[in-house]
């Protein structure tokens, strides 16, 4: 592929990474974004959910060399504050000492990473460019330009679709033969309200955690900000009873906020105003194979395997999918059927994988987190692993501080569930869960 010319449809993150690996192949790589740039607007809109970026991100940004910038605009979490109806904590950390998860802003990162594409005078930003179709035969895109209200066409030796869930990429492809997709909406939507910082600059809660409030049927949560703030995000039924639609007037909201989460309500003198200006967004599932057309396109991302945010992964695994296709691409070494085949191959599963993985986790969120019997759980296979860590690894480390391929860590993570399952019928296991007899079982059980 080097010395080719290539398009990046979308100038997102994983697009903007895309760009930066490519060029530094030396490869001509044209980026089109639908929307105007994003470094020139006076605020950042759109998705603004802070992002959690782990191991797999930071290895993916390593390789543009560019993950010590990223971390020094971060906030590291080193686990869960659990916030229950009356204001009580409980904490449980995420992995082990100083394994952390980070907070930064989607759009900080976002502009972080256009500019280090700009610096490879073989990167070229085409903003106001809506993706249109594809001329598969001839790999010819057509786009709507928003700035001269024309069409623009454009041809490549390779397309690689980053536009997202809702993909024009991946919109030409499922017209193609044997071509496979879903799209799958929770009931469940969400909303970005605020706790501002304190007067003097701090933040009003621990920085270094992920704050949940969970609620059985939904849940909120807070991700620290560099300024002293936190992003908070209410996810709540669409919906219903107790939903967004019923949620219609400021005593409503008030009343509601009171009773189900008064220990945040006091640090948020701008509920109503953000409750009834923020949108209210869904959350989608989408899944398709095969991820390439012939050695033409590639879809990447959310484009190709959107994630419910509830993992932590979303990001992070859309940058792996660039490590991993770079990883193919020496291994190929110039073959670029074989390595869109061997590429797409590889991680549709895996890309099924974190999207199950996360449908799971909202429910251990909103749910579980704040449950005796799975904080008990989540003890014993601590207690596990730090005596047998070649034989136990928990499946949120997996996932989250490993890069063994998120296909492997579902499966491992299902066998650890039916062995936890035997452990917590034991008799006495909650007066006994430190006894040898429970490690003597789990051992059994593991061998």
């Amino acid at each position: 592929m080097g010395n080719k010319k290539v398009a990046v449809v979308g100038a997102g993150l994983v697009g903007s990474l895309m760009a930066v690996l490519l060029a530094k192949k030396g490869m001509q790589v044209d980026v089109f974004e639908r929307r105007p740039d994003l470094r020139k607007a006076k605020a950042i809109g759109g998705r603004s959910i802070n992002l959690a970026l782990s191991n797999r991100g930071f290895k993916a940004l390593s390789l543009a060399g560019f993950d010590k910038e990223i971390r020094d605009v971060s906030i590291p979490m080193y686990g869960r504050q659990m916030h229950d109806v009356e204001g009580n904590l409980t904490y449980q950390a995420y992995g082990k000492e100083k394994e952390a998860i980070y907070s930064v802003s989607r759009g900080q990162l976002n502009q972080k990473l256009m500019n280090l594409a700009d610096d490879y005078e073989n990167v070229k930003y085409r903003f106001d460019r809506a993706c249109e179709d594809i001329d598969l035969s001839k790999n010819e895109i057509t786009f709507n330009n928003s700035s001269t209200h024309g069409k623009e066409y454009f041809s490549y030796d390779q397309i690689f679709g980053a536009d997202g869930a809702f993909s024009a990429v991946r919109g030409v492809l499922q017209k193609t033969p044997m071509f496979n997709y879903s799209q799958e909406y929770l009931p469940h939507g969400y909303k970005e309200l605020s706790f501002p910082a304190n007067a003097d600059g701090t933040h009003c809660f621990d920085k270094n955690c992920l704050h949940i409030w969970p609620r059985g049927e939904f849940m909120m949560i807070a991700l620290p900000n560099l300024d002293g703030s936190f992003t908070v995000t209410l996810f709540f039924p669409m919906k219903g009873e107790i939903s967004f639609e019923s949620l219609d007037t400021e005593e409503k909201v008030l009343d509601f906020f009171n009773k189900t989460f008064p220990d945040a309500v006091p640090y948020m003198p701008t509920l109503v105003e953000d409750f009834f200006s923020n949108p209210t967004s869904t959350l989608v599932t989408v899944r398709c194979s095969p991820w390439n057309y012939e050695d033409k396109v590639m879809l990447l991302g959310d484009a190709s395997h959107a994630v419910v945010p509830f993992y932590g992964q979303g990001l992070n695994s859309g940058l792996e999918d660039c490590t991993v296709f770079f990883e193919m691409y020496e291994k190929h070494k110039g073959n670029v059927h074989a390595l869109f085949e061997a590429f797409s191959e590889q991680r549709v599963p895996d890309g099924n994988a974190i999207a199950d993985l996360a449908l799971y986790n909202y429910i251990e969120m909103r749910d579980l987190a704040g449950d005796k019997d799975f904080l008990l759980r989540k003890k014993i296979e601590r207690k596990f692993s730090d005596l047998y860590p070649d034989k136990w690894m928990p499946l949120y480390s997996q996932v989250t501080f490993s890069h063994i391929r998120y296909s492997e860590a579902l499966a491992a993570g299902n066998r650890q569930r039916k062995i936890m399952d035997e452990v917590m019928e034991m008799d006495s296991i909650h007066d006994q869960w430190d006894d040898q007899k429970v490690i003597d079982k789990i051992l059994s059980l593991v061998e």
